[in-house]
């Protein structure tokens, strides 16, 4: 979109919010860049240029505005719309594949090599993966600056800096404030010096583009909850995280404008993994604009629509987990689906401290559930078979569901999997790898659903009949569930 001129200065103009993400304006005369939706003056167009991440923003030599904070705007929707290898590498970034690995790893990881990586990366986003990591460091520098009390060192190395020096001249580079006088302006908004929080203990506001609506997102997420690795408490959904260096646990509360975000990590070099995993479990990135104006052109969803526009698609930290509930709820209950996820977790996931809640275990990680050498649970001999090949194929590597995987490949290396049927494979790649088209068109939930709205009842037909809803089938599956009695479908209590 940064290319099309005219389109963003409208938007600059219209100070829309939705746009924010999209793209990031730079001002020359002022030597910053800001998120379209900046309440500051517009300034003149021939004083505009228009870059496609802020890391081409900060590249091109332009500082972060200090108003409109456009370094914490939602992403760009289409990382979670797309399947190729630009978005995947985004989608593997935000998940601190570079950090962790390098530039060299994130490209084995995509199965090319780094100079194609780069190349793709420099000639759509205007910057090379070293450098959107670069400002995901910034980013993440910034929040542990100002919402804790660690030491500036350690902030340094927790944010992935190699050094301080690095830390130091990143931040003055990116915010033109160096990071003491970050944390002096957010004094007052923060916990009184002298009351040092725990390690890990931030609380921080995660934005979405309007509209939401809430209900299905976090009604789904409670009414599924593993008792032990999930809850609803106060008004807020929680849950533990496996994270790379350690466990966390989550708070997360629906808000008219942000999410309220409360992280308890046991190590803050996780926090970037964190939020990212967080919000692409709330589907914050979602450009619910786009998604509704093309479900709205099919009469039977136009009113489902027009009632309660900005559904998400309730999705998961972690896909494999996803995978592993799917083969778990086959064909039983949600509360004998709930029961069952907690016996496994109770026996065979790290435990976890939680003094604000009940939370008391980790989902199991596909390693310890692939090497048990007993039943997993109690159930039928095939499903059992699935669970344990699943996990296998998972801890392998012979699956890839993690965050960049390819859409497509996963499906048909799931296919491979005895007991895993259309069904299963749909929905973890719905709620699990985050395919925005993927339809569970056999799901039960939908057939009837289809049928109170007079739509097609076989999956065959349905699916010829949801032609149209595409690329947003995922979408129209959460619009088609509302329309039936379920738990899922409202916030709890």
């Amino acid at each position: 979109m940064h290319t099309d001129t005219e389109r963003c200065v409208r938007a600059v103009r219209s100070k829309d919010p939705r746009f924010d993400g999209w793209f990031f304006t730079a001002v020359t005369t002022t030597g910053i860049y800001c998120r379209p939706s900046c309440p500051a003056m517009p300034p003149r167009p021939e004083n505009m240029r228009f870059y496609p991440s802020a890391a081409a923003a900060q590249q091109a030599g332009f500082r972060a505005c200090k108003r409109c904070r456009p370094d914490a705007s939602p992403g760009s929707p289409e990382w979670n719309q797309r399947a190729d290898l630009v978005a995947r590498a985004m989608r593997f970034i935000a998940d601190g594949v570079v950090d962790r690995d390098g530039v060299a790893g994130l490209a084995a990881r995509l199965g090319y090599s780094v100079r194609q990586v780069e190349r793709q990366l420099l000639a759509e986003l205007g910057a090379g993966p070293l450098a959107l990591a670069r400002a995901q460091r910034a980013q993440t520098a910034r929040l542990l600056t100002e919402t804790t009390t660690m030491p500036m060192g350690d902030i340094a190395f927790a944010a992935g800096f190699p050094s301080i020096r690095t830390f130091n001249d990143t931040v003055l580079g990116v915010f033109a404030v160096p990071p003491t006088e970050l944390r002096r302006r957010a004094a007052g908004t923060r916990r009184p010096a002298g009351a040092p929080a725990p390690l890990g203990a931030l609380s921080l506001r995660l934005p979405f583009r309007a509209p939401m609506c809430p209900d299905n997102l976090f009604g789904h997420l409670a009414a599924t909850a593993i008792p032990g690795v999930e809850e609803w408490r106060d008004g807020a959904y929680r849950r533990t995280l496996r994270l790379p260096h350690g466990p966390g646990v989550v708070s997360l509360r629906p808000g008219s404008e942000y999410i309220s975000c409360q992280l308890a990590l046991a190590d803050a070099a996780d926090l970037a993994v964190a939020i990212s995993r967080c919000r692409r479990m709330l589907d914050l990135d979602a450009d619910p604009v786009a998604v509704c104006e093309q479900l709205r052109e099919d009469a039977v969803l136009r009113p489902l629509i027009d009632k309660a526009p900005g559904r998400r698609v309730p999705r998961t930290v972690d896909a494999a987990e996803l995978a592993i509930r799917a083969v778990i709820g086959q064909q039983v209950s949600t509360p004998a689906a709930r029961t069952q996820g907690a016996r496994l977790a109770q026996r065979y996931g790290d435990p976890v401290d939680d003094p604000g809640g009940g939370l008391t275990a980790m989902f199991p990680d596909m390693a310890t559930l692939a090497a048990a050498d007993e039943p997993l649970l109690a159930m039928p001999a095939t499903r059992q078979r699935t669970l344990t090949a699943l996990a296998s194929a998972v801890a392998s590597g012979e699956i890839d569901l993690s965050p960049g995987a390819d859409w497509q490949l996963a499906r048909e290396r799931l296919a491979e999997v005895p007991g895993l049927g259309p069904w299963s494979i749909e929905l973890i790649a719905m709620r699990g790898l985050g395919d925005p088209d993927a339809f569970t068109a056999s799901d039960l939930g939908v057939r009837r659903a289809a049928k109170g709205l007079g739509l097609p009842q076989s999956p065959a037909a349905l699916t010829r009949r949801a032609a149209g809803w595409r690329p947003w089938r995922g979408y129209a599956v959460q619009y088609l569930w509302a329309t039936l009695d379920h738990d899922i479908n409202r916030l709890p209590a």
